[in-house]
């Protein structure tokens, strides 16, 4: 009988069996990922804008960081609009600042300071527009279309 204690693949193993597998893993490079070809049709388009800290308004392209949100007026140029805010670091800056900034939503003059920048969808592609087409307009036809669900 073989002095192996448990049957699991690796566990006292000859040397032979290491070599075939290092042999089978030296195939050579992988072919690289083809980038170049088409798009699928379905896939979720974005868009890339800077929204107010406290309103969420979406801000214009262009607009002054200098002055107030134009909605609700909260300060632009302060630490929680800003991309480096993270209040779990030191001073609640991901930037090396002097000084702790007391107030968060209060205007300052931080050189380090960069608009927070979100990504979220398109709402205006035409795969939207797609789903919002197949929807029933009326609740008799949404009550139609529950109805074909069933029929046999």
């Amino acid at each position: 009988m073989s002095e192996r204690k448990y049957r699991h693949r690796g566990y006292m193993e000859d040397s032979e069996y290491y070599e075939e597998r290092r042999q089978e893993r030296r195939r050579g490079p992988r072919e690289p990922i083809d980038v170049t070809g088409p798009r699928l049709p379905r896939l979720v388009q974005t868009v890339v804008a800077t929204r107010c800290y406290n309103c969420s308004t979406t801000l214009p392209t262009g607009t002054d960081f200098n002055g107030n949100c134009p909605k609700c007026g909260a300060a632009l140029h302060c630490c929680k609009q800003c991309a480096y805010f993270e209040p779990s670091l030191r001073f609640q800056c991901a930037k090396p600042i002097t000084e702790r900034i007391a107030r968060k939503d209060e205007p300052n003059n931080c050189p380090y300071f960069s608009p927070r920048v979100t990504v979220a969808r398109d709402t205006g592609s035409s795969g939207s527009v797609l789903a919002t087409g197949l929807s029933p307009r009326t609740p008799a036809d949404a009550r139609a279309a529950f109805n074909n669900l069933f029929k046999k």
